[in-house]
């Protein structure tokens, strides 16, 4: 299969450790595919861009079954492939992430996904074409 956009593999778009060891198929049909290309387009790569090196991509596609197994929201962007959640390994790091997001691009939602004061776990992203509310949320312990 081809990569999801410049820097985003298929395997790293799709992979879950919970779907293997379930034996869940991770697939997206072409509406999710397009949706995940768009997220990737528009939020990802400019990130990756200005970053300057690789960021790891902790969850981006779960299908409806992986979403109920991991205990994910039922209206997770995920299972629609609108939203990717992406860790640089480092809460400080991951809150450059976040601020640079925040002030440049446009999303439906940016979450400061658990973490600290120096910085997120993770930093959450999703976009929906046309109907992006720029919306921030912290989500603490």
């Amino acid at each position: 299969m081809e990569n999801i956009s410049k820097h985003i593999s298929w395997e790293e778009a799709t992979k879950s450790q919970s779907a293997i060891r379930a034996k869940i198929s991770n697939i997206p049909n072409e509406q999710e595919l397009a949706n995940m290309r768009l997220t990737a387009e528009k939020c990802f790569e400019p990130l990756r861009e200005w970053y300057g090196k690789p960021l790891v991509i902790s969850s981006f596609f779960r299908c409806k079954a992986l979403n109920t197994l991991i205990k994910g929201s039922k209206t997770s962007q995920h299972i629609k492939g609108q939203a990717i959640d992406i860790d640089t390994g480092n809460n400080a790091e991951n809150a450059k992430l976040f601020n640079w997001c925040k002030d440049n691009l446009e999303f439906d939602e940016l979450i400061w996904e658990y973490g600290d004061k120096t910085g997120p776990s993770w930093v959450h992203i999703s976009y929906n074409e046309g109907k992006n509310q720029q919306e921030i949320i912290n989500v603490h312990k």
